[in-house]
């Protein structure tokens, strides 16, 4: 049994360098281009190139001395290149298509809605001392523009750090400035008394009947208790109506889609596969744009080799080089025959984009057929997209755990979904289906789920709780 043990340990021990190779293979395209970037800036053994990598890398005395006496050649007359700074390359001959050139994400330059509301402050007639107060207030505001400290304690905190003697009733005033600053609801202390700001701004009749209920009714409002509601108010059906409809128009959130930062990076997915369909032919390769070829510099290490710390150096930047050159063709080997893999598999909804084609398929199953760990297949599929005729997939969603029918047929859960989604979207919303009733309807559509699995589904489509979809 001793013997079992370790012989079983010595078979899941993973050396270092297989771990970094599986490292290697979750990075996308954009981390891969990132990677290889840094390592041609850290590695001078490494340059970009149309050769095949030399593995079988050799240094001759007599290749060196060579290829000295041409550089010597080459720069004979020094005094005429002496001056000569101009950039490489901007003498470089360009010899690629538009559509190879790799660019930068955009950087759109914002301005910070906190920034904007110092500006209000600054516009109004304040002391200095009231300007430090106005600041601190503002950057005490969550991301979503609400106020979740009470003026005694901001009181204390200000007093502390800027070194002031601050009173409460000065932090007070400068909260109710706030409050009626643009846009509306800056400064409310929960949702309730956002939703007060709002209709209090309003003078029409239908808010101050709005505002009476959000005042005394909240908790009955969120929950859609509409019976209650209407008996304990004493407001007809189409006067709540009319009352709901305005408060589904006011904002949760004072600030919507806030920006913490002055600079937003607009980053678009960029595919890692290449997915075409013509006819019955399925063609899958990998997007390699912007991944440069490699290639070792040879004239770098014959010249810096000599000495016994330089051949240290040329040989340890020459491993990785050489180690980097194979890490990308076995990740481009792996990755295509596990996209492959998953193509065929799955060539019904390949070929026809609908994604009730798709076939019960966990990651065994392709670690299965191309004989890897299934932690391998987990790597190269995890934050990975392709590129298809009818879109941009994440090739997580293409995995799905299957289900028997009652007619013996294996169906994905996406199938049960979209049919969830389906029979919710043509409920009656004064009467909305819950999860038993759901339940049972895809029971006698063919799909016996329990009540569970319909909740678990339900919160994965963000549908809401049958309570909270009623409407009047």
């Amino acid at each position: 049994m001793l013997n079992l043990i370790q012989t079983q340990k010595q078979t899941l021990k993973i050396s270092p360098a297989q771990i970094q190779l599986l490292n290697f293979l979750q990075l996308n395209t954009l981390e891969l281009e990132q990677h290889i970037k840094n390592e041609l800036e850290e590695n001078p053994l490494l340059e970009e190139g149309e050769e095949e990598a030399a593995s079988d890398f050799e240094t001759s005395d007599e290749n060196a001395l060579s290829s000295s006496e041409d550089r010597t050649q080459d720069y004979m007359d020094w005094e005429e290149f002496r001056e000569d700074d101009t950039p490489d390359y901007r003498t470089r001959v360009n010899n690629f298509s538009d559509d190879d050139n790799a660019y930068t994400p955009t950087l759109v330059e914002t301005a910070s809605w906190r920034q904007e509301l110092k500006e209000q402050f600054h516009l109004l007639p304040l002391t200095e001392r009231q300007q430090v107060l106005a600041d601190f207030v503002v950057d005490s505001l969550s991301d979503e523009g609400y106020l979740n400290y009470t003026a005694e304690a901001m009181t204390d905190d200000v007093s502390f750090t800027s070194g002031l003697y601050v009173e409460e009733a000065e932090v007070e005033e400068i909260i109710q400035i706030l409050r009626k600053m643009d846009p509306p609801g800056l400064g409310a202390r929960n949702l309730q008394d956002c939703l007060l700001m709002q209709l209090e701004r309003r003078q029409d009749e239908k808010a101050k009947i709005a505002a009476e209920l959000v005042k005394k009714r909240f908790e009955d409002l969120a929950a859609r208790n509409y019976e209650k509601l209407m008996r304990l108010s004493g407001l007809m059906f189409d006067d709540l109506k009319d009352t709901l409809a305005l408060i589904a128009t006011l904002n949760p959130q004072p600030v919507v889609g806030s920006q913490t930062g002055t600079l937003i990076v607009k980053d678009n997915i960029v595919p890692d596969y290449i997915v075409t369909v013509e006819g019955d032919i399925i063609d899958v390769e990998l997007n390699n744009r912007r991944i440069p070829p490699l290639i070792i510099n040879k004239a770098y290490a014959q010249e810096v080799g000599g000495s016994r710390a330089a051949n240290t150096y040329v040989n340890s930047k020459l491993n990785a080089a050489n180690w980097l050159i194979e890490a990308i063709q076995q990740r481009e080997n792996t990755m295509l025959r596990s996209m492959r893999t998953i193509v065929k598999l799955q060539e019904d909804y390949f070929k026809t984009g609908d994604v009730r084609m798709l076939k019960p398929m966990v990651l065994r199953d392709i670690a299965e057929r191309i004989k890897m760990d299934v932690s391998t297949i987990s790597r190269v599929t995890s934050g990975k997209y392709a590129q298809t005729p009818f879109g941009i997939i994440h090739l997580k969603d293409l995995f799905t755990e299957g289900l028997m029918t009652n007619t013996g047929e294996e169906v994905s859960n996406r199938q049960i979904q979209l049919t969830l989604a389906d029979l919710v979207s043509k409920e009656d919303k004064h009467n909305p289906f819950n999860d038993f009733q759901l339940a049972e309807m895809l029971a006698d559509l063919g799909y016996p789920v329990a009540r569970r699995t319909v909740a678990k589904y339900r919160e994965q489509l963000d549908i809401p709780t049958a309570t909270l979809r009623r409407v009047l």
